[in-house]
This record gives C-alpha cells, sequence and structure tokens, in this order.
C-alpha cells in the first residue's frame, strides 16, 4: 500500500488551523501546503521531495502548518487573518516559519 503524500496528511491539520470545515478549498490548501513543504526544504537545505520520505519533525510540521495558513489567509495579497490589522504580521509569521525551520535545518557544508 502506497504511503498518502505528505501534504494530504497535513491537510487535516492545516484546516484545524485554520477553523475551516468545508472542503470547498481543498485543493488551493493542498497546492499552499505543497509550497510551504517545498519552502522548508530548501530552507532547511534538504532535497527536494525529502519529506515524502523521511518524517516530518514536530517543529517543521508546525512551520509548514503555520506558512499554508498564512498563504491561504492572505491568498488575497494581504495580511489578513486573526492580526490583519497589524501592519508587521505578515513579517511576525515569516520570522516564526523561519526560526521554528532552523532548528531541523542541515548544517552540513554543501558539496
Amino acid at each position: 500500500m502506497k504511503k498518502p503524500e505528505t501534504a494530504v496528511l497535513l491537510l487535516a491539520r492545516v484546516k484545524a488551523n485554520l477553523i475551516l470545515e468545508h472542503g470547498a478549498d481543498d485543493d488551493l490548501l493542498l497546492g499552499f501546503i505543497r509550497a510551504a513543504l517545498s519552502y522548508a526544504e530548501s530552507y532547511q537545505h534538504r532535497p527536494a521531495g525529502h519529506y515524502a520520505k523521511k518524517p516530518l519533525p514536530p517543529t517543521s510540521e508546525q512551520a509548514i502548518v503555520m506558512l499554508s495558513s498564512h498563504f491561504y489567509e492572505s491568498r488575497d495579497g494581504s495580511t489578513a487573518g486573526f492580526f490583519g490589522d497589524n501592519v508587521q504580521a505578515g513579517q511576525q509569521i515569516w520570522n516564526t516559519v523561519n526560526m521554528l525551520l532552523r532548528l531541523d535545518r542541515s548544517w552540513e557544508a554543501a558539496i
């Protein structure tokens, strides 16, 4: 039996984070989750598809959930979301995501 794609496994977690109960935006969310996974792998100096083969550490998973949620809430180009009235909200999200991803970063020199 084939293991489900990592993005599909994270969909329920992202929807819970967004307090989103309908399925109308599932395809859109999966695209955002895949983009967040790709960003995480790049930021952490991991090869593309790394988390398709390796377990996703809890801190990286949280970063991907946060980033996917941010992409969804700001899909119209605004900050949006809970902190929509805070002009620094977008930067705060990126800072937190990067801090979480840094915890699982590969610090080996690239060859």
